[in-house]
């Protein structure tokens, strides 16, 4: 009767090392997995840092930063000056009334003038209003 232990024991063991073998592959492919992730989340990054470098390089020298600053402060200046805010109050009553498309490539516009990132977030708060 004892000698039907030993085969169930064996086969047992058998099932174990099997179990062991299959979590560690698991497991290997898990570590595989995220280290691939990893790899291509850091040429994404590289890739981005690369095209924001030269992007920067381009507008060297160029003065539509300058330009598009000085357009932004203006109303924001007018305002101290006396007799002027009816005019500042106008001017953005008349931009509030242009197609929402043109609003919305004119904040596009002036966001990338600044490099600032999330236009994309930006613009849906801007079709919430």
């Amino acid at each position: 009767m004892l000698q039907f232990l030993g085969p169930i024991a064996n086969l047992a063991g058998t099932w174990l090392e099997n179990k062991v073998e299959k979590t560690k592959a698991d497991g290997q492919a898990k570590v595989a997995e995220a280290k691939a992730r990893a790899t291509v989340a850091e040429k994404v990054a590289a890739g981005e840092v690369e095209w924001e470098g030269k992007m920067a390089e381009s507008t060297d020298g160029s003065w539509k930063d300058e330009f598009a600053l000085v357009v932004l402060l203006t109303p924001a200046i007018l305002v101290f000056i006396p007799g002027m805010k009816e005019y500042v109050r106008d001017g953005f009553e008349v931009l509030a009334t242009l197609p929402d498309w043109y609003q919305y490539l004119l904040f596009i516009a002036i966001s990338a003038s600044f490099g600032i990132k999330g236009v994309n977030q930006a613009a849906k708060m801007l079709r919430k209003k």
